[in-house]
């Protein structure tokens, strides 16, 4: 699904990335740890395809494509989607709306027709079902208002709705309760299937109580230095990353 080889990058001329392997089969779900500042978003936006980030070195496979030289759009597109730590509000554009729209235009790329009417409302209304979402939610301004575990849980519904190939989560749990954080998780694990692979990328085990991944990587100073089962994130609760840092620098 998706093969990282020895990727390097930089946000304007800091070195951020250096050296990065991954490989993530589809049905897989790999979680990303790591310190404060370890590159742990940046490694989302680059796989995502953020401009501001520059690749100086390195190759990133999506299902055997080179996607290096394609953008955010043309990324997404062909089914990587990013969801945000801090999503933006949209006044005046309905989820709804917002919804038809990255449909089709993911539709168009692929050539194909603006979804019917009645296969859209369909959709929408299985997959609201699906994640418990209110209808009045959808008729609302996009993320206007939105709490935070509203603004996540909306991601979430964005993800069903576009059924992407590889889903990101940037850190999908900061600022959630407990029970919107089971909600939110709730919604990842129902999504996962075999044809599909996900990232989370957290900084606390708690998520991954809920989301249980195959493999726990963790990042320090732009590196995987480390990766194991969910088993790792529990010790890494328990020790925190000092013992980690100590075994690099050994």
């Amino acid at each position: 699904m998706l093969k990282i080889n020895n990727l390097h990058a930089s946000v304007e001329d800091k070195p951020i990335l250096r050296g990065i392997n991954l490989e993530v089969k589809p049905g897989e779900v790999h979680a990303i740890m790591g310190p404060n500042g370890s590159g742990k978003s940046t490694l989302a936006s680059v796989i995502a395809g953020k401009e501001e980030y520059e690749v100086s070195e390195g190759e990133i496979f999506l299902e055997g494509e080179d996607i290096e030289e394609l953008g955010a759009e043309e990324r997404a597109h062909k089914g990587v989607f990013l969801s945000f730590q801090y999503p933006v509000e949209i006044p005046g554009v309905s989820v709804t709306n917002f919804m038809k729209t990255a449909i089709n235009e993911t539709r168009k790329a692929k050539g194909l027709e603006d979804m019917p009417a009645n296969e859209m409302l369909k959709l929408i209304r299985e997959k609201s079902e699906l994640l418990k979402i209110d209808r009045k939610f959808l008729s609302r301004s996009l993320n206007e208002g939105f709490s935070g575990g509203e603004k996540k849980r909306n991601e979430i519904f964005q993800m069903a709705m576009l059924e992407p190939k590889l889903a990101i989560l940037d850190e999908t749990d900061s600022g959630l309760d407990i029970d919107a954080l089971r909600i939110v998780a709730n919604g990842v694990n129902k999504l996962k299937s075999k044809d599909n692979a996900t990232i989370v990328i957290t900084h606390y085990q708690r998520l991954l109580d809920y989301i249980v991944p195959d493999y726990v990587h963790v990042l320090h100073n732009g590196r995987i230095v480390k990766s194991g089962t969910a088993e790792l994130a529990h010790e890494l609760e328990a020790k925190g990353y000092d013992w980690i840092k100590e075994e690099v620098n050994a």
